[in-house]
């Protein structure tokens, strides 16, 4: 049974700029990206303790064929989604998403 999921609304943010970014590079791009960052987050649903720790109780899945990160973290049955990252910044822009 896949867990329960809540997206933050600043990892919705994220996820909606950078849809933006990506669309304005190529149309449809954007979809793309969405729809990667859609099958990730269904993944971590279905198997939430496959992704390593990463910061206490936060882990990390990587975005297939987009250079992002999702963090989140699978507690008592529920997944949080806090932040959807570009692999590329610093550690410490996410660590500071984290409750």
């Amino acid at each position: 049974m896949a867990a329960e999921l809540i997206v933050a609304p600043e990892a919705g943010q994220d996820i909606a700029d950078a849809y933006a970014w990506y669309e304005r590079q190529r149309s449809g791009l954007g979809e793309e990206f969405f729809s990667c960052v859609d099958a990730c987050i269904q993944r971590i649903c279905r198997t939430p303790e496959m992704h390593a720790k990463v910061h206490e109780a936060y882990r990390r899945a990587l975005v297939r064929r987009f250079p992002y990160a999702v963090f989140y973290e699978y507690s008592d049955g529920t997944v949080t989604v806090y932040c959807v990252f570009h692999t590329s910044r610093e550690p410490e822009k996410w660590r500071q998403r984290l409750p």
